[in-house]
């Protein structure tokens, strides 16, 4: 693919956000106290601004397929990307948030080995370490590398995802946060210039209306009503996030956990609302793109003088790196910490951190093959959200209630059962329609409930005589 016609003051700037990049991820704390708590949560000592901020940058890794969607579907964008993950997040900020601030605990599967046991703790870690591969932003990243500077696919991969975790492994949370401040301001920064352009040069709402068909303006986009419903189960993996449940471990107080979210929907409501008027204007103004997904960049590259244009790329850039540095993070915690540490005895917390950067480089190099071979951001998401979520929803958000938690074997049934089914139901779509044409998500979601149930009913029946209450 041919690089994007760039002027060198452009490049300038993106040379310029990258180099901020390292000299804050680099950059060493004077409160920095050298323990795995420190490496991991941040020491626990997160404000509400870095909270916030953290948060949101890290939720919008996915910004070029929400583009695409925008420019295929136009408003039915904030019904399938953002409201059900609003609600979501919300109901995570209510009744999550601060139960995981007050946890003893500094990872997801510490939390489900404290509740259950240690075999359902090793089990939760491999589902957050395959729930928290970056494959995809890494893919996303490499396509978006090959649009700037005409690079091969590949090469792409892997410099980018390099220049998104360097920092990660020596710095930790606090370096991903000091990072994450920079790409969250970038972030608002971009969409609202190229807004800007594209208002004063096309106009607004009556050049929208007559530029674009009539269903772009309508809340379903073309899209059937079941198909937006499933989004609305598919966005419970907002209830499994880890890096929700890591921010929260991270945040000073339950305060900052709980408000910290709400306040971030706040500033998710906001982006959306630039992200899908700029997928607007993109297909009002560029009607015949033959690749949707890059309607952001071509928008750009017309609209946009030097300086502007690279100040966007600068935000396209650091939108996607802003997660592929957590989530190689949390994937790297999963592998290190969760489950090379504990084949070992009374691993020392220097053993555990330097487990965690091995962690990393394991995360770095699949996470590069899986987004070269697999070449479909969205496939990536759907096959991986669709297993781990219901896997994980039920054992995790009852293990914080000492009144709602499972027993220690129907937590691990249940895990291990709707992954599972979960699956090979999903595998049924290879030969065109799933099973009985139910969406897979549904099939692990009811037999995780079904698990609950029953659960819950023995418990009630013969309380500590009925087996599942022995882990």
């Amino acid at each position: 693919m041919a690089a994007a016609h760039l002027s060198a003051l452009d490049y300038f700037i993106l040379l310029l956000y990258l180099m901020a990049l390292l000299v804050l991820g680099f950059m060493r704390s004077r409160k920095t106290t050298g323990t795995l708590e420190e490496y991991l949560v941040a020491g626990r000592r997160l404000s509400l601004p870095a909270f916030v901020a953290t948060l949101v940058a890290t939720w919008y890794g996915g910004i070029l397929g929400v583009g695409e969607f925008s420019y295929q579907y136009g408003v039915s964008n904030w019904l399938v990307f953002g409201v059900p993950y609003y609600l979501h997040a919300l109901i995570f900020a209510l009744f999550l948030a601060g139960r995981a601030r007050r946890a003893p605990v500094l990872t997801i599967p510490e939390q489900l080995e404290t509740a259950y046991g240690r075999r359902a703790g090793m089990a939760g870690a491999f589902f957050i370490t395959i729930l928290a591969t970056p494959a995809p932003y890494v893919l996303m990243l490499g396509v978006l590398c090959e649009m700037l500077f005409g690079w091969p696919l590949w090469l792409g991969v892997v410099v980018g995802t390099f220049f998104s975790i360097i920092y990660c492994f020596r710095g930790g949370l606090p370096a991903v946060v000091r990072t994450e401040i920079l790409q969250f301001i970038l972030m608002y920064l971009g969409f609202a210039l190229i807004l800007i352009f594209a208002v004063s040069r096309y106009g607004g709402w009556d050049f929208l209306q007559q530029q674009l068909p009539a269903t772009h303006l309508t809340w379903h986009g073309g899209n059937s009503p079941q198909y937006i419903l499933v989004w609305y189960f598919i966005a419970m993996s907002t209830l499994v996030d880890p890096s929700f449940y890591q921010r929260c471990f991270a945040a000073k107080s339950e305060s900052v956990a709980r408000w910290g979210i709400i306040v971030a929907i706040g500033f998710w409501i906001c982006f959306d609302f630039m992200t899908t008027a700029t997928g607007l204007y993109a297909r009002a103004i560029l009607p015949g793109l033959e690749n949707p997904a890059a309607s952001y960049p071509e928008l750009a590259l017309h609209l946009l003088p030097s300086a502007a244009r690279g100040i966007f790329f600068a935000a396209l850039l650091a939108i996607i790196m802003s997660t592929i540095d957590s989530f190689s993070f949390l994937a790297a915690i999963s592998l290190g910490k969760d489950i090379f540490a504990k084949f070992g005895q009374n691993v020392s917390e220097s053993r555990a951190t330097a487990l965690t950067q091995i962690g990393m480089i394991i995360t770095f190099i699949v996470a590069v093959l899986i987004a070269l071979w697999a070449k479909s951001i969205v496939a990536i998401w759907y096959q991986i959200g669709t297993i781990i979520t219901p896997a994980l929803l039920l054992p995790l958000a009852s293990s914080f209630s000492a009144r709602w938690k499972m027993s220690p074997a129907a937590a691990l049934l249940s895990m291990i059962l709707s992954a599972g089914v979960t699956g090979l139901w999903l595998a049924s779509g290879r030969a065109g329609n799933y099973w009985l044409n139910v969406e897979p998500v549904y099939v692990g979601l009811l037999i995780s409930m079904a698990i609950f149930i029953v659960d819950r009913f023995l418990k009630m029946r013969f309380h500590d005589r009925y087996f599942f209450m022995r882990g």
